[in-house]
């Protein structure tokens, strides 16, 4: 009996992971023809919890892409990776207090919040640089509007996306 119950159990969490995953899907799926723009899939996986670098982004529509790349991905093909993705809970967001280690590292005079100046520099210099999109979205998402710093301590608490 335990055996079958187990079995229900991952049938459900399937069930409710390939859910999940369709509503995101449809959200960009604007002519509802079971495509998106291929720039859209980066939205939907983090959408999803999931937080891969560009390049192991890239790694994923390289394996669903068509053979001629047309600039749209198929749900077909989308729904099985991502589903397997989730499964193996790849690509998780880093916790809360791993992410504040990293701002303190930033933090050199140990001020409690970095300039927006600072916060440019280290997303352009180090590691994968931002695009102007992604730096005006956490811009507008970051700084603090009366004092015009990113108040890291509170921004985390924002940006951590706890484990469910």
């Amino acid at each position: 009996m335990a055996e079958s119950s187990e079995k229900e159990s991952a049938e459900s969490m399937l069930a409710d992971i390939e859910k999940k995953i369709t509503e995101a899907f449809e959200i960009f799926d604007h002519e509802s023809n079971r495509t998106v723009d291929v720039r859209e899939i980066g939205t939907i996986v983090r959408s999803l919890g999931c937080c891969p670098s560009e390049g192991e982004l890239h790694d994923m529509l390289a394996e669903i892409e068509e053979e001629e790349p047309t600039g749209y991905i198929r749900f077909e093909k989308f729904l099985p990776m991502m589903t397997h993705i989730l499964m193996e809970r790849r690509y998780k967001p880093a916790p809360e207090d791993q992410l504040l280690k990293a701002f303190e590292v930033l933090d050199v005079e140990k001020k409690g919040f970095l300039s927006q100046d600072e916060i440019t520099k280290y997303m352009n210099d180090e590691g994968e640089p931002f695009t102007q999109e992604e730096m005006e979205e956490f811009m507008s998402a970051a700084v603090d509007p009366d004092r015009g710093v990113v108040l890291y301590k509170d921004y985390v608490s924002v940006m951590a996306v706890e484990d469910t």
